[in-house]
């Protein structure tokens, strides 16, 4: 899961520094959607494996839908 949310802001950033080249830009920010959504399965993962509480999911999932309307 770490990997996952790190590459989510990491390739935003590398989109955006790249953002001239229209296509490396919209291929970073798929990418950066693609990692959100991997965060999302981790974080299923964890609340039935019961490392988190519905609590804790409910929190990071609701952030993870939030980021994911920036692609939008």
């Amino acid at each position: 899961m770490k990997h996952s949310w790190r590459s989510v802001s990491a390739n935003i950033a590398e989109g955006c520094r790249k953002r001239r080249y229209t296509n490396h830009f919209i291929s970073k920010l798929t990418d950066s959607d693609a990692k959100n959504s991997e965060t999302n399965v981790w974080l299923e993962f964890s609340l039935k494996c019961e490392y988190i509480n519905i609590e804790t999911n409910n929190n990071l999932n609701t952030k993870t839908i939030e980021i994911g309307k920036l692609h939008d």
